[in-house]
């Protein structure tokens, strides 16, 4: 019988390799679209990240389950974890994910209303985004007065 952690691992193992199947998928996807390479392996960067760390990091959740926890990651974990967390990434992240779950609806893997509300969240959340991740990089800002204890 295996520990918790183990079962974790584990999960977290199989759930990578699938997740390094749908962004082979998404670049494709991307690639028909006419982007350019740099841009396809940024936004495949970002959403690695966003798959394989955060969505990882304390429980196994697959992409599909993630498209609900946009906003924590971009407006908090992102912030706090990624030490290049600046306007501009999040603004990166924004389109990175818009696009994997735009593409994520078009093949059925995520609900049409689960997408139109992610970007109406985008829409209404990304303005304290980009307020949040400029208090956190101000030195002069108290961490406090970000995210109050």
């Amino acid at each position: 019988m295996l520990d918790d952690d183990s079962d974790y691992d584990i999960q977290c193992q199989k759930i990578r390799k699938e997740n390094t199947a749908l962004l082979g998928e998404f670049s494709g996807w991307l690639e028909e679209a006419g982007l350019a390479a740099a841009t396809i392996g940024s936004h495949c960067t970002n959403l690695d990240f966003y798959l394989n760390h955060f969505l990882l990091y304390a429980d196994t959740l697959k992409p599909a389950d993630g498209v609900c926890y946009v906003g924590e990651f971009l407006g908090d974990w992102f912030i706090h974890k990624a030490m290049w967390s600046n306007k501009a990434t999040i603004k990166a992240n924004v389109a990175s994910l818009k696009k994997f779950y735009a593409f994520m609806a078009e093949r059925g893997l995520v609900k049409p209303e689960e997408f139109a509300s992610l970007k109406q969240q985008i829409k209404n959340e990304l303005p304290e985004w980009l307020g949040a991740v400029e208090r956190y990089n101000d030195p002069e800002v108290d961490f406090e007065d970000v995210w109050p204890l």
